[in-house]
C-alpha cells in the first residue's frame, strides 16, 4: 500500500470558521502582549542595548552629542531586522514604544506562522496551535536576542509557503523560498539554520514516503530544494561577519539547558504546572482518539536533534547559537499537532485549558516584572543625573554575577544613558561584523569591541595599578570616563576607590559614582 505523507489533507472540517479564528488570534495576541503594553521597558537582557542602538540610528544626524562618539557604518550584516524597522517606527512614536511595536509584531509573526504551517500540513485553518502561546515568553525571549526570535516566524512562514506549494510547478517554490533565504539572512544567520533544518526534515519525509515517485526525481527534489540557499552564498561571502568565522567553541555541557529554556523562565513549578497541563490535555485527546499528529514531526525531531547535538556554543562570536533552537523547533512541532474539535465539549474544554495555561503564563511574567518594575524605575533615576554627553563606565561588583534570570535587565540597563543622555557607553554592542554602530576613530580605545563580560571592580582597581599588555584598552582608560556603574552590588558596599570616584546615587544592586579625573590614583 502507498504510504501517504499528508495523511490529514482534507480528511475533516474545521470546527471554526476563518472569521472565527481570525478574531481569536487578535484577542489572544493582545491578551498575551499585556506584560508588554504594561511594561515600557521589559527587562530582556540584550533588548535596551539593542534599543540604544535604533535610538542612535533614528536621532543621530539630529543629535551632536551622540554623533560625537558613534557612526552608523551600514553593511551586509545578518542581524539588521531591528536597525532597519525601529528606527523607521521611531519616526512616528518614542523609541520605547516603537521597540513594544516591534516586540508585538514578533509574536504575531510566530503565532500566525505557527497558524500557518498547521494549515499546511493538515490542509485546515485550526486553533490548536494557540497552545503554544505561552512559549512566546521563554528564555530565550528574557535574553532579548530579538532579531533571531522575528526570524522564527519569518522561517515558520517561509516553511509554510514552501510546503503549500510543494505540488505546484518548482519555479514557484524555488523563487518564493530563495526570496524568504534573503530575509531570513538579514534576520540572522541562526534563523536562516532553522528555515534549513524544517525543510531537510519535511524534504527527507517526502524522500522515505513519496514512493510513487522513481526514487531519481525524489532524490533530486531532495537536492534542489537547498537551491534556494545559494542565494544566501553571496551574501555571507560580501559580509564582514566572515572576519568571526574563527570566533567558534563547542561546549556539550547546557543541551539540557537549552531544552529547558523553552518552557522554564522565571519559576520551576510553573514550567512543571505548563508542561502538566498541556501533556494531560494531549493524553485524554489520545485516549479518546482526537488526536493527530503529522509524521512530519519525527522527521522534524530527529533532525533537529542532530543539528543541536553537533552545534556550537558559539558561532561567528554569536553565544547560545545551539541553545536558541530548541524553542523555534517547539513552534514547529506544535503546527504538527491536531486535535478533533468537532463535538462541542470538547471545543469548550480546549478553550477553557488554552485560557488556563496562557493566565499561568502571564501571571508568572507580570508578578516577576512587577517586582523587577521598582529595580528599572531606579535605574532611569540614576541615568538622569548624568550630564549629557558623558562617557560611561560599566563595570560588575563581582565577575560571575549577571547569569540569574532576574539578573537579566540589569545587565545592559547602562545602555538608557544613550537614549536618556546621549552618551558613551562601554557596553554597546559595537561589534564588527555583528552590528552597523562603531565608535568614531578617536573612541574606539574607550568601548568594548569584543562584547565581553565587564571587568570586575576589584580586577579593574588591580588592573590600573598594575597594567599588563593584554588588557583591553578601555580598561586602562577608565579613568577618563565621567561615570562609573558598578552593577550587581551588595547593599551600603564600600566606595572601590574614594580618592577618584564619588558616588551619585545607589540603587537595587547598583551604584553610579562620579569619576573625579583630575584625583591622584589610590595606591
Amino acid at each position: 500500500m502507498k504510504a501517504d505523507y499528508r495523511p490529514f489533507l482534507g480528511r475533516r472540517m474545521s470546527a471554526f470558521s476563518g472569521g472565527q479564528i481570525a478574531v481569536l488570534f487578535f484577542a489572544l495576541l493582545l491578551l498575551i502582549s499585556i506584560p508588554i503594553l504594561t511594561h515600557p521597558l521589559p527587562p530582556l537582557s540584550d533588548y535596551v542595548n539593542h534599543l540604544a542602538r535604533m535610538h542612535v540610528i533614528a536621532t543621530i544626524d539630529r543629535n551632536p552629542l551622540i554623533a560625537r562618539f558613534y557612526q552608523i557604518d551600514w553593511q551586509i550584516i545578518p542581524n539588521l531586522t531591528m536597525d532597519l524597522l525601529v528606527p523607521i517606527l521611531g519616526r512616528f512614536m518614542n523609541i520605547y514604544l516603537a521597540g513594544e511595536v516591534f516586540i508585538i509584531l514578533t509574536f504575531a509573526l510566530i503565532m500566525s506562522g505557527t497558524l500557518a504551517l498547521n494549515r499546511a500540513l493538515m490542509g485546515r485553518w485550526s486553533i490548536v496551535p494557540f497552545a503554544a502561546l505561552p512559549l512566546l515568553y521563554n528564555y530565550v525571549f528574557l535574553v532579548g536576542l530579538m532579531n533571531y526570535i522575528f526570524g522564527i516566524g519569518v522561517a515558520l512562514w517561509a516553511l509554510a509557503i514552501w510546503i503549500s506549494l510543494r505540488d505546484r510547478h518548482p519555479v514557484w517554490r524555488l523563487a518564493a523560498s530563495s526570496g524568504f533565504v534573503v530575509v531570513l539572512f538579514f534576520c540572522h544567520l541562526s534563523a536562516l539554520g532553522i528555515y534549513g533544518v524544517g525543510l531537510l526534515a519535511y524534504e527527507a519525509l517526502r524522500l522515505v514516503q513519496a514512493t510513487e515517485k522513481p526514487l531519481k526525481w525524489r532524490l533530486a527534489e531532495f537536492v534542489g530544494a537547498g537551491l534556494p540557499f545559494l542565494a544566501a552564498v553571496p551574501l555571507v561571502l560580501a559580509s564582514p561577519t566572515m572576519q568571526l568565522v574563527s570566533a567558534t567553541y563547542w561546549e556539550q555541557r547546557g543541551k539540557i539547558d537549552g531544552l529547558i529554556y523553552v518552557i522554564e523562565i522565571y519559576s520551576d513549578i510553573v514550567a512543571f504546572a505548563l508542561t502538566g497541563l498541556v501533556v494531560a490535555g494531549l493524553a485524554w485527546a489520545a485516549r479518546h482518539r482526537i488526536l493527530h499528529v503529522h509524521p512530519f514531526a519525527l522527521s522534524l525531531l530527529i533532525v533537529s536533534a542532530a543539528v543541536y547535538l553537533a552545534m556550537p556554543r558559539v558561532m561567528f562570536a554569536t553565544y547560545m547559537a545551539d541553545q536558541r533552537i530548541p524553542i523555534a523547533v517547539a513552534f514547529m512541532f506544535a503546527a504538527c499537532v491536531d486535535v478533533e474539535l468537532r463535538h462541542r465539549i470538547v471545543r469548550r474544554g480546549f478553550l477553557v485549558l488554552l485560557l488556563i495555561i496562557i493566565a499561568v503564563r502571564l501571571i508568572e511574567v507580570g508578578v516577576n516584572w512587577s517586582s523587577l518594575a521598582d529595580s528599572t524605575s531606579e535605574f532611569r533615576s540614576s541615568v538622569r543625573r548624568i550630564w549629557p554627553g558623558s562617557m560611561v563606565f560599566v563595570a560588575y561588583a563581582d565577575g560571575t554575577q549577571g547569569s540569574d534570570v532576574k539578573d537579566l535587565g540589569l545587565v545592559h540597563a547602562a545602555c538608557l544613558a544613550m537614549i536618556e543622555r546621549s552618551s558613551l557607553v562601554t557596553t554597546a554592542f559595537t561589534v564588527q561584523g555583528k552590528q552597523i554602530l562603531h565608535p568614531r576613530p578617536e573612541y574606539r580605545d574607550f568601548v568594548d569591541p569584543e562584547d565581553a563580560t565587564p571587568p570586575s571592580i576589584s580586577y579593574l582597581m588591580l588592573a590600573t595599578r598594575q597594567p599588563a599588555p593584554a588588557l583591553p584598552a578601555f580598561w586602562l582608560n577608565w579613568p577618563k570616563f565621567d561615570y562609573l556603574y558598578v552593577l550587581f552590588t551588595e547593599e551600603d558596599a564600600p566606595n572601590p576607590d574614594p580618592s577618584r570616584l564619588t558616588l551619585v546615587q545607589e540603587g537595587d544592586r547598583f551604584q553610579l559614582y562620579r569619576i573625579n579625573k583630575l584625583a591622584p590614583p589610590n595606591p
